[in-house]
């Protein structure tokens, strides 16, 4: 996801040295570990189980297919969108040169969509929308393309959250149905409210130079605000919705893959 731009945090007058790394899942930079943080773990995660909701939502699943649109969806989502976000102002702040990030951008969709072709051999021409459509949004959400029109909150929780959800169902079938169009709006739900969550806490790690203040309680104790309690809540609930939305997906594939 591109990230608003701005200055580097830093410690302000009275605060403690504030956790300097730009999300709460990125390594310590350098080497192997920018790559990690690259990929947004968590998230990528978050992501990829909406298309196992999504699949194993069909009546038949196939594990191939399954499988395959997974590892489509981690080229384009966890690989490339990823890598072009990186390249548009360093969001991150790595050390991945510009060349291998566009090497792993071209790279992932390269790959996602040639398993996009594969698909739609097997499975009909059905899929040929949904194969032209995910390169569009992957570039044009993450470069922010068409003026930004779909770089917004509706158009992540699309990209992000519907779209694999129906993607995944048609990649089984060969065809729409109400529940993924049902799973999907609440894919869609999952996802505006996760950008509720990590818009402020982005501005927070990668924007914030300082915090300072207090909240005036009921029983006349001030409690003190710094940039730690404003990101404390906000990351504790991503990290909570990554892990129960993963589990959720995790608990329909045993069920339906038995």
């Amino acid at each position: 996801m591109a990230e608003p731009r701005g200055p580097e945090p830093g410690p302000g007058p009275g605060d403690q040295p504030p956790d300097q790394r730009t999300a709460f899942y990125a390594a310590r930079p350098g080497g192997w570990r920018d790559w990690w943080t690259l990929l947004h773990p968590p998230y990528t995660a978050w992501h990829l189980a909406y298309v196992v909701i999504g699949g194993c939502l069909a009546p038949v699943v196939s594990t191939t297919r399954l499988l395959a649109t997974l590892l489509a969806f981690f080229l384009a989502v966890g690989v490339a969108a990823h890598a072009l976000d990186e390249l548009h102002g360093r969001p991150l702040r790595t050390t991945i040169s510009s060349g291998a990030l566009v090497a792993a951008a071209v790279g992932g969709l390269s790959g996602a969509v040639a398993i996009g072709i594969a698909g739609a051999v097997q499975v009909g021409p059905v899929l040929i929308p949904f194969l032209v459509l995910g390169p569009v949004l992957a570039v044009g959400y993450n470069a922010e393309l068409f003026g930004g029109l779909i770089h917004n909150d509706f158009g992540f929780a699309a990209s992000w959250g519907a779209f694999p959800v129906l993607t995944a169902y048609v990649a089984q079938t060969g065809r729409l149905a109400w529940a993924p169009v049902i799973a999907a709006a609440g894919a869609f739900a999952l996802s505006l409210a996760q950008r509720a969550l990590s818009t402020p806490a982005r501005m927070l790690r990668r924007r914030t130079v300082s915090v300072t203040g207090s909240i005036a309680l009921t029983d006349g104790d001030p409690l003190a605000v710094d940039r730690s309690v404003l990101l404390a809540p906000l990351e504790r609930a991503l990290r909570a919705l990554s892990w129960a939305v993963v589990l959720l997906a995790a608990a329909l594939a045993v069920t339906r893959l038995q």
